[in-house]
């Protein structure tokens, strides 16, 4: 049994909870968007096109790219709102990156709180050059969008840059926050090293039902691409369910804490509405727009689930007292 039993709990605000739930969606949404992003770029149209010598940006971005993009850089702009708002004096957030005194970055390799802040930002930049870079679809009458610098974004080489470090700062920010957990002094928290990959497994999830909705909401994404996600959503939520019961396995003695209505609400909220049900739905022969929404949005309930269950079950933790931990 772990000997973190014996530490205060931080007693953390449901604004982290959002954060959480945010912050995996965003980042995982990214890298599905370049994925996508980099699977149109190889389409007969987008080689002809480049073996002419047109302009990249003349290349149609599929709608589903630039929902990604989009929900990426709005993701990361509320969940630093949201770290900003939990904080005791929200105003002196920068304190995070600045140092007080000098004015000169601050950035501790050996601090987590310290290297998320960063990864936060510089997924934040990222993600902006994305969104900025396919915009132009959207708002076509804007002259602006169609200057040099923006459509510079869209050659081959800028664009790989960025998609290339938004995809990896943006994993890095899905599994960080089960990292960040993990690295505390808290039961459940610091009892299993599974945490981060859990959540990033749960954040895949989440992306990509999120774009299934927003694609089925805008009613111009290609079938193809509506299939492919579903797809890839299903096989992420098997990991998922495999690993969550690595995850209680590898708590040992700590997970009698879910033998409580703790445990009902993950069996029946997380495992079988946000996983079995949607699985199960997955089997059928034929999908229609509503079920396939109905199903990423049980998909993003689970995710969001998950993370309530696991920091408060946590915070709780010292109110049930040895009862719980067998001491």
């Amino acid at each position: 049994m772990s000997d973190t039993f014996f530490t205060a709990a931080p007693h953390w605000t449901w604004w982290i909870i959002f954060y959480f739930f945010i912050g995996g969606m965003a980042g995982t949404a990214f890298l599905l968007g370049a994925l996508l992003d980099w699977q149109s770029r190889r389409s007969p149209v987008a080689n002809r096109q480049s073996v002419e010598g047109r302009d990249s940006m003349v290349l149609p971005v599929p709608p589903t790219v630039r929902h990604a993009y989009y929900l990426s850089f709005i993701g990361v702009c509320l969940s630093g709102l949201l770290l900003t708002i939990d904080l005791t004096r929200p105003l002196r957030f920068w304190h995070m990156l600045i140092q007080n005194h000098t004015g000169k970055p601050m950035f501790k390799a050996w601090e987590p709180m310290s290297v998320g802040s960063w990864a936060l930002l510089l997924f934040g930049l990222f993600s902006f050059l994305a969104a900025l870079s396919v915009v132009r679809e959207d708002r076509p009458n804007l002259r602006l969008l169609a200057s040099a610098p923006i459509r510079w974004l869209r050659r081959p080489g800028p664009w790989a840059v960025v998609t290339v470090l938004g995809s990896f700062f943006g994993l890095f920010i899905a599994g960080y926050t089960g990292v960040l957990l993990a690295v505390t002094n808290r039961p459940v928290w610091a009892d299993s090293h599974l945490l981060g990959v859990l959540f990033l497994l749960s954040g895949a999830s989440s992306g990509a039902s999120a774009l299934v909705l927003l694609s089925l909401r805008g009613r111009v994404a290609e079938p193809r691409t509506v299939g492919w996600l579903v797809w890839f959503d299903c096989n992420v939520l098997r990991l998922e369910l495999l690993l969550l019961i690595a995850f209680l396995i590898s708590l040992g003695s700590v997970a009698r804490i879910y033998l409580s209505w703790w445990g009902v609400l993950l069996l029946l909220g997380v495992v079988g509405v946000g996983i079995l049900v949607p699985l199960r739905d997955e089997r059928r022969p034929t999908h229609t727009p509503r079920q396939v929404a109905r199903t990423a949005s049980l998909v993003l309930l689970g995710g969001f689930l998950l993370r309530m269950i696991v920091l408060l079950s946590s915070e709780e933790i010292h109110v049930i007292g040895s009862g719980v931990t067998g001491r």
